[in-house]
């Protein structure tokens, strides 16, 4: 997978997985990292399906509507990835945290329904529910941020409430941070994020 790499000045903090937006590329959350934890490596990946030209981490049938199957598919070869990268790049495949916007909170959503193992954590900027009517993985060594807009209308708030509700039945330590604005990324959000990660981590 497409990808940048950014070795961090201190090994015991999780390694950032960057996963940006629909028609984002690796390059799009690197300031996020920054405002997240300076010192972290940081794996930025880009999405290797196109929609339109656009980059995403796995199909859609319509907004809002999943390709189920490829979603599966695609959350397999990112887990996969990332042993590979920790292997390349020598940082610790068990201290991985994801910081998803949309599409790629999605997916990240998605990693830690099927593979319990594959993250120590993550930070979910307006994510969705990836799969429904599945039984998740044991969560409970896991810290979550979930970050939503009230008047979002491309990731409704039932949503984020929806997913809040599965990680917390499946153990996880979940937050939730509310904003009033849409589906844009705002700087207090993020601001919220980072306030979150120094206590969690």
């Amino acid at each position: 997978m497409k990808h940048l790499f950014i070795k961090g000045n201190d090994q015991t903090k999780p390694t950032l997985l960057l996963l940006h937006g629909t028609g984002g590329t690796e390059r799009d959350l690197l300031p996020l990292a920054t405002e997240i934890d300076p010192n972290a490596n940081v794996l930025s990946v880009r999405g290797n399906v196109l929609e339109n030209g656009m980059p995403r981490y796995f199909r859609r049938l319509a907004e809002g509507i999943f390709d189920e199957e490829d979603l599966i598919f695609r959350t397999k070869e990112l887990n996969v990835f990332l042993d590979e990268a920790a292997e390349r790049y020598e940082f610790n495949r068990k201290n991985i945290l994801a910081i998803g916007y949309s599409n790629g909170a999605n997916i990240a959503a998605s990693l830690l329904f099927h593979y319990g193992d594959s993250l120590t954590g993550a930070i979910l900027h307006h994510p969705m529910v990836p799969r429904r009517g599945i039984t998740l993985p044991d969560l409970s060594d896991k810290a979550i941020f979930i970050s939503a807009g009230t008047n979002d209308p491309i990731c409704p708030s039932k949503e984020s409430e929806d997913l809040y509700a599965l990680l917390e039945n499946a153990h996880a330590k979940v937050d939730i941070h509310w904003e009033s604005h849409q589906h844009q990324l705002t700087y207090s959000e993020v601001d919220a994020a980072a306030k979150w990660y120094q206590t969690a981590y």
